[in-house]
């Protein structure tokens, strides 16, 4: 199928499965529905991809689609899991206390603006999927980081969830494995996976393009939706234990902390 119609159907799809979802969190009053659409818009177009790219090569199309649901699966997964059992996310309702009597018809264009993202993150797996190059070193490497991030990620997951179902450390600060040494463990092996892509399509016509995916969630991550809205709750919520866990930790990169300052 010509890549161009691919890209036209699967942005189609994806604006109008947004907006039917801006019209059912209207009636939930949860907005943190559009997280779950939005990575498994991901995989799906991923498939779609993979499947209308008869061009490539079959293996590596498996292998894309595979990694790439797989991933979507796991994350939109937890996601759901944590919109039907808690309050909103903290991030939303900060968006509708700031945007006011307006919040409505901002979310209805926010909502829309995810439906781009999910088919701009899946277009590395597009160009993977046409790529006709025999499978090599990158491709395992690439096999390699996914497994590596996604293992991380899932223990990252793993261990805050433990920590918050400790009634003990209620209002206190995660810092426990691998949130001893970044305060978003999580965030970074998520970015990291979306290298994976890059090593599976970086062969293809057009493929150095792949790396833009990974900067620009570094971007969302660092400077938009990822950190700031999170920590922003995180001060709310825990104060000035959680000011001590950023002056002492790394906020991303996963790196041995600095001393706490000694008061006296």
């Amino acid at each position: 199928m010509n890549p161009w119609w691919m890209i036209l159907i699967g942005g189609a799809g994806m604006s109008a499965v947004m907006g039917l979802l801006w019209l059912l969190q209207k009636r939930t009053g949860d907005a943190g529905i559009v997280d779950v659409a939005w990575g498994m818009g991901v995989g799906l177009l991923s498939l779609f991809f993979a499947w209308g790219s008869v061009e490539g090569d079959l293996i590596r199309r498996i292998i894309v689609a595979a990694l790439a649901l797989l991933w979507s699966l796991r994350l939109s997964g937890y996601i759901l899991y944590r919109v039907l059992t808690m309050p909103e996310d903290g991030r939303y309702q900060t968006l509708k206390e700031k945007w006011g009597t307006a919040a409505q018809g901002k979310l209805f264009w926010f909502y829309q603006l995810q439906a781009v993202g999910s088919l701009l993150f899946a277009l590395p797996m597009l160009l993977a999927a046409r790529s006709t190059a025999p499978l090599g070193f990158l491709d395992y490497l690439g096999i390699a980081i996914w497994f590596a991030a996604i293992s991380g990620e899932l223990i990252a997951d793993q261990q805050l969830s433990r920590f918050r179902s400790d009634p003990h450390q209620t209002g206190q600060v995660c810092q426990r494995g691998l949130w001893h040494y970044s305060r978003h463990p999580n965030y970074f092996f998520e970015w990291l996976h979306w290298w994976a892509y890059v090593c599976l399509a970086i062969q293809a016509p057009w493929g150095w393009l792949t790396i833009l995916g990974p900067l620009l969630m570094l971007h969302f991550i660092l400077n938009v939706t990822g950190i700031p809205p999170t920590e922003a709750q995180a001060i709310k919520s825990r104060g000035e234990a959680y000011r001590e866990y950023q002056r002492t930790t790394s906020a991303f990169f996963p790196w041995p902390p600095k001393p706490k300052q000694v008061t006296t």
